[in-house]
């Protein structure tokens, strides 16, 4: 008894670290945000804003089109995160259902796909898009993303599939349903907690993506918000520490808001009492 105490006690101790370790650097961040700049460049700083300003703020939407921007990254993250959902659900149904050959082949591919750096797909991909005349263009730059996040939506998918009883499609089957129909009348509805956190997971990497936007995007009206942040370091390196941390705050909020917004529809599970024993 006192083992498994002991035990219990130590998992607690270390999610409180990592929680720590992962909320530490968004605390600082929130603090430098609201800070004067004597007490940004202060060689004894503290945690609490002594005198907490806005003046950060008005700085940052004066010095860059911050709302626009965030205006881009919307469309682009919006737009991957639908047509990745769109295009990853019937596949992963028929990966999950299918099991031949081929299903495990292009599932053990997805997995693959995910260990190659950007740098490695960033030339082709340029290639690609510039034959295709989308280079520095919102459409071009969703679909580097739809590209990018489709294997992880995939692999996602295939698992929510899978959890799907067969039995609910062998009863929508004998009462003449289709295959097309059982997908979005019975299948499709007990998916939308897996379907949501892949759009979810689809959204937050368009939004917090920088490398491809960087390359592909070249007139300032086109960029998103992680391009634009960098608008506030300096040709020399030196970093305007009160603006930048106030923007990339509020680059952060969408996410925040994301995951408030939907995490009971992703831990409600829509399955219980779906089959009756």
């Amino acid at each position: 008894m006192r083992t498994s105490r002991s035990a219990r006690a130590g998992q607690y101790v270390a999610l409180l670290a990592y929680l720590l370790f992962l909320a530490l650097p968004f605390l600082w961040l929130i603090s430098t945000a609201f800070k004067p700049p004597r007490e940004v460049g202060s060689l004894h700083p503290t945690w609490i804003p002594k005198d907490p300003t806005l003046a950060n703020f008005r700085q940052a939407f004066d010095e860059q089109p911050l709302l626009h921007a965030a205006l881009n990254s919307l469309i682009a993250a919006l737009g991957a995160a639908l047509v990745a959902v769109v295009l990853a659900t019937p596949m992963a149904y028929v990966m999950a259902r299918h099991r031949t050959p081929l299903a495990r082949a292009a599932t053990g591919w997805v997995v693959v796909s995910q260990a190659f750096p950007l740098v490695l797909v960033i030339i082709p991909l340029f290639l690609v898009l510039k034959n295709l005349r989308l280079i520095n263009s919102m459409p071009g730059l969703i679909m580097v993303y739809v590209v990018w996040a489709l294997p992880f939506a995939l692999w996602m998918l295939v698992g929510y599939v899978r959890a799907v009883p067969p039995e609910l499609e062998e009863a929508a089957a004998v009462d003449g349903a289709g295959r097309l129909r059982t997908l979005v009348s019975v299948t499709a509805p007990l998916l939308a907690p897996g379907i949501v956190a892949t759009a979810m997971f689809a959204f937050v990497t368009a939004w917090n993506e920088f490398f491809f936007a960087l390359v592909l995007l070249k007139t300032p009206e086109k960029q998103t918000l992680p391009v634009v942040l960098t608008h506030f370091i300096g040709a020399e390196g030196v970093a305007d520490l009160g603006p930048l941390a106030a923007a990339a705050f509020l680059a952060t909020l969408p996410s925040l808001v994301v995951f408030a917004l939907i995490q009971r529809r992703i831990t409600g599970g829509m399955l219980t009492g779906a089959v009756k024993n």
